[in-house]
């Protein structure tokens, strides 16, 4: 039966563009790297789930909507501070309902991304 857990496809029609924002806007690192920017794998230990990013245009969508990723950090307002000094597009963190602190935004291709 099902023994773990892979990681995400991403397919993106811009795969260069998306690999950069994940890597260099919100410092995620490039775990398996692939000069056409086809199949590259970003995350944060070896052997972990990870993010796969892969040509559209080469292999079809490799789903049939946008995902929404979620990831933890340190401090949210230095995150945010961080996020802006970097040109990416976002609000300022808000408090869920839930009572949390959350910072919503999208990569360049519309998917969500939800900061905790």
């Amino acid at each position: 039966m099902i023994k773990e857990f892979s990681g995400i496809n991403i397919s993106s029609h811009q795969p260069e563009v998306l690999v950069k924002f994940y890597n260099e806007k919100l410092g995620i690192p490039i775990i398996e790297f692939d000069e056409n920017y086809d199949g590259v794998s970003l995350g944060f230990i070896k052997d972990a789930p990870v993010i796969f990013i892969w040509d559209e245009r080469k292999w079809g969508p490799s789903s049939e909507g946008k995902v929404n990723l979620v990831f933890d950090c340190d401090d949210l307002d230095k995150t945010y501070k961080e996020l802006k000094e970097k040109s990416v597009n976002l609000d300022p963190p808000t408090t869920a309902t839930w009572g949390g602190k959350e910072l919503n935004f999208v990569d360049p291709d519309g998917n969500k991304i939800l900061l905790l």
